[in-house]
This record gives C-alpha cells, structure tokens and sequence, in this order.
C-alpha cells in the first residue's frame, strides 16, 4: 500500500486557520487540539481515502468526518496517485459552501 501525502489547496490552510482562531478565542488547549486531530484525520484519509465517504453530487470528493467534542469537522479532498488534495475544512454546524 502506497502512503500518499496530504496536500492543501488554495485556502483550505486558510480554512485551519479560521477554526483555530474561533476555538482559540474559547479555549487555546483545545483549539490547538483540534488542530492536531483534523491533521492526524487527514493523515489517515490519506492512508485509507476510499474508506471516507463520498460528497454529495461529487463523483471525484470525499469527505472525511472528524469527530471532536460535541460536534467536530468535516474536510472535503480529492484523490490522486501520491496524495491527497484537502479542498475545504469546516465545522459540521456551518452551512455546506460550495467546494473552491
């Protein structure tokens, strides 16, 4: 089995960022917590994409659900060959946006 890497596209960094500086503004421990769960998250979806499930009306994305605290993250990626292109990240209570 193949290890692919976890790649981000154009503002899906921005997208960590954003959640941290929410979480962060609550709890500092727990926002960077977060941090590290999404990424080790990601890190398995890589390993295993085909297990996440796929996006609504996408044949192409899959999304991994990120289980934390009460509610958790939902990170929308496409697969490739070597890797994994993370599209979106969000909180599972915020609207659906369209992907980038």
């Amino acid at each position: 089995m193949r290890r692919r890497e976890v790649r981000f596209a154009e503002g899906a960094d921005d997208d960590l960022v954003r959640l941290f500086e929410v979480l962060a503004d609550k709890d500092l421990k727990f926002a960077a917590r977060a941090i590290v769960v999404i990424r080790r998250a990601l890190a398995m979806a890589a390993e295993f994409p085909h297990s996440c499930r796929r996006a609504q009306g996408s044949a192409f994305v899959r999304e991994c659900v990120i289980p934390i605290g009460q509610a958790g993250y939902v990170a929308a990626f496409e697969i490739a060959d070597d890797s994994i292109l993370v599209l979106a990240v969000r909180h599972q209570r915020e609207d659906d946006t369209p992907l980038r």
